[in-house]
């Protein structure tokens, strides 16, 4: 369709259903108080789980632990986002013509399960972690569990856009995020403080085996959710090259998308910083396992914090101003780490537990610019521009090795220098994402400056 065909409907003044969409309806929103509490105690749980896996403190101490390179490390971000994108753009297709989407959600949560009980047994039987198999296999693990993680996150979506309304997902966020922190900080503060303190980080063992448990948990709940099956469709077999040009069709021909997504990709750098924080509170603040609970323990707080107040905002005004707070405020975060390493605060490191808590803005946010995401796409499109928007994600983080490689090539009396280049390039970029916001669209308020997408050839 050309450029000057009227524009469409805000999708959530839009029907949102297929077949006979009256009933279908009247089941979802009957069942909606029922399906936000499942879903918000799915979340809980694997906010518990997660904790113990925290991707800026646990991950790269354990990366540190099997190898200590920081170009390792700069791996875990590309990893961790290809797996995420790649993924979730081969099954969005199935996914969208499946009967019941929440079975994707146990049958991912099940095999996130499987690669932690893998990992356990790993770190238990094997003696000399210092091995270069061993990094080799923990990066790879780490890659299958992301694109399992990716997929699963693409379900989690998609079963919130079919069951909780625009309007009430930002009630979702706040539940899962307030009861989710105070879960996961209690958990953190008994068992990861033991077992982070054992000796010979023999602690990973149970470390692992806790999340592994904390998945299985969770598939178990989503048992409760009541899911009016969908009309079952045959999906076709499709080339990759079908894929990324569905992916592409929408960036190109979908202009309010591609605003949200380009905004995306520049936020999105702040998690190359990830597994870095910790090395340099390390580096520059003589800090040790022990701060690491503390850490994970703010981050966490952080998120149950922010979530609240950025989900009741969400709800009254839409995602896009929520977005515009949210990536200001997380543009700062580097900066603080900067701070906070160069020497100018007394015992920095006893205070150095506030970049983390800062942090928790970074999953709040992406949560946010997903639901801005379903809010411009009718129900049926939901995995595609899902998928769209990880494929988006996963762009920036090419570079991810480098900017931990660049941290290795400074000399160790420069390598604050490397970090200032580093993080203050972030801070950057996150800035000029804010104030692309600016020429985002609001779904809820006025139409939607889109196209029709027109069916891709394989």
């Amino acid at each position: 369709m050309s450029s000057s065909a009227t524009p469409l409907a805000p999708p959530s003044e839009r029907p949102a259903v297929v077949g006979p969409g009256d009933e279908r309806r009247e089941q979802i929103e009957e069942h909606e108080p029922r399906n936000i509490v499942v879903l918000a105690a799915y979340q809980v749980m694997l906010r518990v789980a997660w904790i113990f896996k925290t991707e800026s403190v646990i991950m790269p101490a354990v990366v540190d632990t099997i190898s200590g390179a920081g170009w390792v490390r700069g791996c875990l971000p590309v990893l961790n986002r290809v797996g995420q994108s790649i993924p979730p753009l081969f099954m969005a297709e199935r996914l969208r013509n499946s009967r019941l989407k929440h079975r994707w959600l146990f049958v991912t949560t099940l095999m996130a399960a499987v690669i932690f009980a893998v990992l356990s047994l790993i770190w238990f039987v094997v003696e000399d972690k210092r091995q270069p198999w061993m990094t080799v296999a923990f990066l790879l693990l780490y890659t299958l569990f992301f694109g399992i993680i990716g997929v699963n996150q693409l379900a989690i979506g998609t079963v919130q856009g079919k069951l909780v309304r625009a309007h009430r997902r930002g009630r979702l966020m706040t539940i899962s995020g307030i009861v989710g922190s105070i879960a996961a900080v209690t958990a953190a503060a008994f068992l990861m403080t033991r077992w982070l303190a054992l000796p010979d980080s023999t602690g990973y063992t149970w470390i692992f085996a806790f999340v592994a448990g904390g998945f299985v948990l969770a598939a178990l709940l989503l048992g409760a959710l009541i899911e009016p099956p969908d009309e079952q469709i045959d999906t076709p077999r499709r080339t990759p090259r079908h894929h990324f040009s569905s992916a592409w069709q929408v960036y190109r021909q979908d202009r309010s998308f591609r605003r949200a997504a380009n905004v995306g990709m520049l936020f999105i750098g702040s998690i190359l910083l990830f597994p870095h924080y910790r090395w340099l509170a390390a580096e520059q603040l003589d800090t040790g396992s022990t701060d690491m609970v503390g850490w994970v323990i703010a981050q966490n707080l952080g998120v149950g914090f922010f979530s609240p107040i950025f989900g009741t905002i969400a709800d009254r005004h839409g995602n896009r101003i929520v977005m515009r707070l949210e990536i200001f405020l997380g543009a700062l975060v580097p900066l603080l780490a900067i701070f906070m390493a160069s020497g100018w605060v007394p015992d920095g490191g006893d205070w150095y537990w506030i970049v983390f808590a800062f942090l928790g803005l970074v999953p709040v946010t992406i949560k946010t610019i997903f639901n801005y995401t379903l809010e411009l796409a009718d129900e049926t499109e939901h995995p595609r521009y899902l998928s769209t928007m990880r494929i988006c994600f996963a762009v920036p983080f090419i570079i991810s090795p480098l900017a931990g490689l660049l941290l290795d090539v400074f000399p160790a009396e420069s390598k604050f220098t490397g970090v200032c280049i580093l993080f203050g390039t972030v801070s950057l970029l996150m800035i000029i994402g804010g104030f692309l916001t600016f020429r985002m669209a609001e779904p809820r308020h006025r139409p939607v400056d889109t196209t029709e997408l027109p069916a891709v050839r394989g």
